[in-house]
């Protein structure tokens, strides 16, 4: 299955709820992930980010659109050139 762009929304803010960040690197890329969480928080949380990338499916293929998503709520840093 892979993720619609009608998703996009829905699938970031599931990833936010979870306690995890996300956000946009610059205009190309988009990182999300518990490591920079408590072990304890970071293995609660795993089966649900598990659930979320089942529940969304691929997304690999709305790159740029969740870049644009994420930067267009403030979920971003700026790489220097």
């Amino acid at each position: 299955m892979k993720m619609r762009k009608a998703d996009i929304p829905a699938f970031v803010h599931a990833v936010i709820d979870t306690g995890c960040e996300i956000c946009a690197v610059g205009h190309r890329w988009y990182v999300f992930g518990d490591g920079d969480l408590p072990p304890a928080q970071r293995d609660a949380i795993a089966p649900r980010l598990r659930e979320i990338e089942e529940t969304f499916g691929e997304r690999d293929h709305l790159k740029m659109e969740i870049v644009a998503y994420l930067r267009s709520i403030g979920r971003y840093i700026e790489i220097e050139r």
